[in-house]
């Protein structure tokens, strides 16, 4: 299950703040319960990137970097906003960590899947989402002070850029897609509801 692949992830003694092997443990977990997807593929990190989290964060789970070289390249992007995503993270990151520039990849990735952002990412709520960026993306965090739901608020961020409108009115309480923007995100957590491939799978990991 991957609720035992981040139980095994969190068990070890990483050199990195626990809040973040926190999030790397759940969206490791996450990308693994997705039968025939890499590591590198769904976090979309290269596979330089990904060895360097893993020593950092998990050094006791050399068997997440099995056959790594057979991998490719998952940082390509798979859509043409993604690198535009990436990039607007990064411009707001808070701290200056190598850990922002994972989670960036990671984020931006995630955030092409079809469930609640928190969600793809496999976090216990949207509450560690929101944790995750007053933490490393203050500045976006701060600019979505409304709480607006986090992608529509990162496409909303990105079309302005391009001074594209995308909203029906200009005054958002008088909107009719109010609640698709602002509604509850409330949901199951994926990680706990989604077993792996195979119950072997988490064993391969330390």
């Amino acid at each position: 299950m991957a609720k035992e692949t981040y139980s095994r992830l969190m068990s070890g003694r990483g050199s990195g703040d626990p809040f973040d092997r926190h999030l790397f443990a759940c969206a490791i977990a996450m990308v693994l319960s997705s039968p025939g997807e890499s590591l590198t593929t769904g976090l979309g990190l290269s596979e330089e990137s990904l060895a360097a989290l893993v020593g950092r964060h998990f050094p006791q789970a050399p068997g997440l970097l099995s056959g790594l070289s057979l991998s490719g390249h998952g940082d390509e992007a798979l859509t043409i906003e993604e690198p535009d995503l990436r990039a607007l993270l990064l411009e707001h990151r808070t701290r200056g960590l190598i850990e922002e520039e994972w989670l960036a990849h990671i984020v931006a990735r995630r955030s092409l899947g079809a469930n609640h952002l928190w969600q793809d990412l496999g976090l216990t709520s949207r509450a560690d989402l929101s944790g995750l960026m007053r933490r490393h993306f203050l500045g976006l965090a701060e600019l979505n002070s409304r709480d607006m739901k986090w992608k529509k608020f990162f496409y909303r961020e990105l079309c302005q850029r391009e001074g594209v409108m995308i909203c029906k009115s200009p005054n958002c309480e008088v909107c009719t897609d109010y609640a698709h923007c602002f509604g509850a995100e409330d949901g199951v957590a994926l990680l706990v509801a989604k077993p792996t491939l195979s119950d072997s799978v988490p064993a391969t990991i330390v």
